[in-house]
């Protein structure tokens, strides 16, 4: 049996300990004292830690290659690339764009997942961002592709993903949203407010129709004032909104990630990279639905000085939260793993090491280096 042999493991319910763990069929076989079970042990080292393989539910790309350029190489290109960074699943992320070049992305992911693979994250399914929101709000999304939502085109675009669809980010305030809300909702894809307008009154009602995500909070949204809270304090103020969160310390300070976290139930604060095309190719011009990107100082801008996504990596965004915003590891990690898995309705098989679920693993160091990525058993990276 494959397996970790006298390793510090992030074990759901117990915290971090010094265990064994067994992997059979892709599967977490054992987890005990009995290290003979073991026959084929990882190497690792005794500062290294074993957590569960960290989930991306909002990512554009990676490597050079975007969920955009609607292509099984650009796919597997991302699910290689995200693989350095301890993430074993994710959901490819489009934006607003043209019908045709939606669809172009909506089956490429229908064949990408029609052919798995043991090689790369595993890709979970979609994450529509757009075409459905506000022009107000549009932040690097192209706005001449802004649509007004449309139960029958996000149904074609449905079809063509294999149903494939787990997130749609949406202005719940813009006429059409709330009837489109209630028919993803029903259908067991998450409605998210993102690129929003929305006030309190806008979001307190569409949590009634089945809103129950916020996409990268703070980001292109309305913000919080004392007089109408907007979307932003209406995420802080309802509790049973799932937050995404871009954790760079660029898109949100410090300060507002602390108080993000503050103002959250545990199990409701999401990591997410929102990463683009130029992550892991270093500084230099990249390119975001179209238009120029231009990366510098760890920072991904449009030529007018507009945040075009990021280049964060996962494991950037544990260390973020765990050296500058004093929040422990176990409670970061949650936040990549078991927390994302919930929103998207696969915790039963990942998020967490636990008896029966998915072999999946980022292996990191005391600096938070990802040495070793394990995904449903199989390495799809190692340092």
């Amino acid at each position: 049996m494959k397996g970790f042999i006298n390793t510090k493991v992030y074990v759901e319910n117990q915290g971090i300990i010094t265990t064994n763990i067994g992997i059979e069929n892709g599967k977490i076989a054992y987890i005990g004292d009995d290290k003979t079970v073991i026959t084929e042990p990882f190497e690792t080292t005794e500062e290294q830690i074993v957590l569960p393989g960290f989930i991306d539910e909002h990512i554009h790309g990676a490597g050079g290659a975007d969920a955009m350029d609607g292509s099984y190489s650009a796919l597997s290109t991302i699910a290689n690339s995200i693989a350095s960074e301890g993430t074993t699943c994710f959901l490819a992320t489009t934006m607003t764009q043209s019908p045709e070049n939606i669809s172009k992305a909506m089956l490429a992911v229908n064949e990408y997942m029609s052919k798995p693979t043991t090689t790369g994250a595993k890709l979970l399914g979609i994450h529509l961002e757009g075409p459905f929101i506000s022009p107000k709000h549009v932040g690097a999304q192209p706005p001449q592709y802004v649509a007004s939502p449309d139960v029958k085109v996000f149904d074609e675009y449905y079809k063509q993903s294999g149903n494939a669809i787990k997130i749609v980010s949406l202005a719940p305030e813009v006429d059409g949203s709330l009837a489109l809300i209630s028919h993803i909702s029903s259908l067991g894809v998450v409605a998210s407010a993102g690129h929003t307008d929305s006030g309190y009154a806008d979001i307190e009602k569409a949590t009634k129709f089945g809103l129950t995500n916020i996409t990268h909070t703070f980001n292109a949204q309305k913000p919080l004032h004392h007089r109408e809270i907007g979307t932003v304090g209406s995420a802080l103020l309802l509790d049973n909104l799932s937050t995404e969160a871009i954790c760079d310390t660029i898109h949100l300070s410090i300060p507002a990630i602390k108080l993000l976290i503050k103002n959250k139930p545990h199990d409701k604060f999401i990591l997410i990279t929102d990463s683009m095309r130029a992550k892991n190719l270093g500084e230099g011009e990249s390119e975001l639905g179209g238009q120029k990107v231009f990366v510098k100082d760890g920072q991904a801008r449009l030529q007018d000085g507009t945040l075009a996504g990021s280049i964060l990596r996962m494991n950037d965004a544990i260390k973020n939260l765990v050296t500058m915003c004093d929040i422990p590891l176990e409670q970061a990690v949650d936040f990549a793993t078991i927390n994302p898995a919930k929103n998207l309705g696969v915790d039963t098989q990942k998020g967490s090491i636990k008896l029966g679920k998915d072999a999946d693993f980022a292996v990191i160091d005391q600096n938070f280096e990802v040495q070793l990525t394990i995904r449903e058993g199989n390495i799809i990276f190692y340092k």
